[in-house]
């Protein structure tokens, strides 16, 4: 049997330091690439004066998010934006108002002109959080919640 060589031995505070420096290059690693959002995470309650947000939502406003999800069908082909569903959708699920707004929707305006996707392929979005109601000035489209200077791949 071969002894083992010194050199591989670390000491535990070597060890200790090397673990404490991963985790916090780790940790800055995570928070550069923004945080995880969930359909299921966007709402706190409904009530009887409409959808409340989560504390979720409200504490990453203007921060980098990824939502994963499906592309309702475009308006036009050529539109800087698109819709964001839950599941799978025919028709863009376009509102008049943000009082009928869906709760399982998110509009993603692109940093870039991108090709669509079909809407049964599964996509993960990146971009900007915004709250709020608010109203396209060129398409008169009202939204609840933006996903700005977004981009996508699919998944």
């Amino acid at each position: 049997m071969r002894p083992i060589p010194k050199d591989i031995f670390v000491s535990r505070r070597s060890l200790m330091s090397g673990l404490a420096a991963s985790f916090f290059l780790r940790g800055s690693g995570d928070a550069l690439a923004g945080s995880v959002l969930t359909f299921d995470e966007l709402y706190g309650k409904v009530s009887v004066l409409g959808l409340e947000f989560s504390d979720k939502v409200k504490q990453l406003t203007g921060q980098t998010v990824s939502m994963r999800g499906f592309m309702a069908p475009p308006l036009k082909a050529e539109a800087a934006f698109f819709v964001l569903t839950e599941v799978p959708m025919a028709l863009c699920p376009f509102c008049s108002s943000d009082s009928d707004w869906p709760d399982n929707i998110v509009v993603v305006y692109l940093d870039a002109k991108q090709t669509f996707v079909q809407p049964s392929s599964q996509i993960e979005v990146t971009g900007t959080l915004e709250m709020g109601s608010w109203t396209d000035p060129e398409t008169g489209f009202v939204s609840l919640l933006r996903l700005r200077n977004a981009s996508y791949e699919v998944v």
